[in-house]
């Protein structure tokens, strides 16, 4: 049995293995587990919201990585600490991370400024993991200055990281203004800030033309927030050129938006977003409880299956069967 008291004083002193185990018992799925997960995340509530949560996305191979070991090291050599929670495609035999970025960032992972924490998506769409937003709450009560989400990947569904952070950085690769096109509307439209990597060695005249291409296809899109223009920008996470610039960009972002009161509401919005979610997956999970223990759901299966019945007929029906919350004796 989980000591959330003492495991929750342990995240708050600092100590690396219990945060370690906390976000285990944050991410499981086992139903034991869920009560003491709950409770760890309300025993660390009053000591979250402090870290600017950065999203870092793009597509495969732009060199995410990379760019947020170097944003890491830089951000350390400032004064802060900083966490990395990067998301991996799940393995469909053991549902744990395929690739494993901690690898990816060996100079980072060995200071102790860092930390590190691959996050197996375990099959969820939008590039981030089902409880991402609850493993941030614990990396903040930890006391890191800023937590930074590596998404799976750019795509159809991988936008959902907008509404986690309070930056999102869109990184893409020297080529022509063209690439817009083929990266999905509305992940240009969520963006705080995009970044052209690899714009270094024979790399660099088509970085800085894509710099300019970006810029005129971005003037068709309208600002996520009122008073802020999305900054395009290029650097290298291999030499390190431009980084400053991206890293004050991504703090004037964070500022304009502090300034503006949007901070805030988009905070207030994102909490909301996240009760929701947490109240389908519960209802999710009661569901299958219930039915579990009757006929109703073997049965209800069997009908769909054979298509007696339409799959959203057969869940009201189930829903109508259900008590939540109800008191079994009453």
């Amino acid at each position: 049995m989980t000591d959330v008291k003492a495991l929750a004083e342990g995240v708050l002193a600092g100590q690396r293995r219990a945060l370690g185990r906390a976000i285990t018992l944050v991410e499981s799925d086992a139903p034991d587990d869920r009560a003491a997960a709950h409770a760890l995340l309300q025993a660390l509530l009053p000591h979250t919201g402090g870290a600017h949560r950065v999203g870092v996305s793009g597509t495969p191979g732009v060199g995410k990585s990379s760019f947020i070991e170097a944003a890491g090291l830089a951000l350390i050599d400032q004064g802060q600490t900083v966490a990395v929670l990067a998301v991996d495609p799940s393995s469909p035999v053991s549902g744990g991370s395929i690739l494993g970025d901690k690898t990816r960032m060996e100079e980072l992972s060995r200071r102790k400024e860092a930390f590190i924490r691959p996050s197996p998506s375990k099959g969820t769409l939008g590039g981030v993991a089902a409880r991402t937003g609850e493993v941030i709450s614990v990396l903040e009560a930890a006391g890191h200055d800023v937590v930074i989400v590596e998404t799976v990947g750019v795509g159809q569904s991988e936008a959902d990281v907008v509404h986690l952070v309070d930056t999102f950085v869109l990184l893409m690769q020297p080529a022509s203004g063209d690439d817009l096109q083929g990266v999905k509307r509305g992940v240009l439209e969520l963006m705080d800030l995009l970044v052209v990597n690899k714009a270094d060695g024979s790399l660099q005249k088509a970085a800085e033309q894509a710099v300019r291409d970006f810029r005129a296809g971005l003037s068709l899109f309208r600002p996520r927030d009122d008073g802020w223009r999305v900054p395009v920008m290029a650097m290298s996470a291999k030499e390190g050129t431009g980084l400053d610039d991206v890293l004050a960009a991504i703090v004037a972002h964070r500022d304009a938006a502090q300034a503006s009161g949007g901070f805030d509401a988009r905070r207030a919005a994102q909490a909301e977003r996240w009760f929701w979610r947490a109240l389908s997956e519960t209802l999710v999970a009661e569901a299958k409880r219930q039915a579990g223990d009757s006929v109703t759901l073997p049965a209800l299966l069997a009908d769909v299956r054979a298509r007696r019945v339409a799959p959203t007929g057969a869940a009201w029906d189930l829903v109508k069967t259900l008590r939540f919350g109800a008191d079994e004796e009453s």
